[in-house]
């Protein structure tokens, strides 16, 4: 499974999203939680990353900044909850175009003998907040990203 797979059911504020990599389960970790990885793959590929803060343990928070090519800045922050691992990764998420509109993300990364299946969950306050989230684009935005990130692991395997 190389696709990105997004479901997002009518009427529930949930989005669930499964993606498979063609790495270990380790090397993914590093990618979600490694500043200077995450900045190379997260978002589309028009955006450049900057990140303010990436404190990723219980109570951490965290933002980033995307910009774009005529100087238009997104920001988003939230928070680490619980004890980050590959096992499960908690953390709110905030786009602050939007704010008070809080989702809370989870991440669990499932090792398949080499490769990892990442299933992430976002809750949302409302369907109507979950609604405005998938069509701002997500869906394009996440398939760039992962796209990028396959592309990180193959470098890093090669200077491995």
């Amino acid at each position: 499974m190389k696709n990105t797979a997004i479901i997002a059911e009518p009427g529930v504020p949930f989005v669930e999203v499964t993606r498979e990599f063609d790495a270990p389960r380790e090397l993914i970790f590093r990618a979600f939680t490694e500043p200077e990885l995450l900045v190379q793959w997260l978002g589309p590929r028009r955006m450049i990353m900057t990140i303010d803060r990436y404190d990723v343990r219980d109570g951490g928070s965290w933002r980033y900044t995307h910009r774009d090519g005529d100087g238009n800045e997104y920001g988003f922050h939230g928070v680490f909850h619980g004890r980050p691992s590959p096992d499960w990764m908690v953390q709110t998420f905030e786009f602050e175009g939007a704010p008070g509109h809080v989702s809370l993300d989870s991440l669990v990364l499932e090792d398949l003998g080499g490769r990892t299946l990442a299933r992430m969950r976002s809750v949302f306050q409302s369907v109507e907040d979950r609604d405005a989230m998938v069509s701002s684009g997500m869906e394009q935005g996440m398939n760039e990203g992962y796209e990028r990130l396959d592309e990180l692991i193959a470098r890093l395997a090669v200077t491995a």
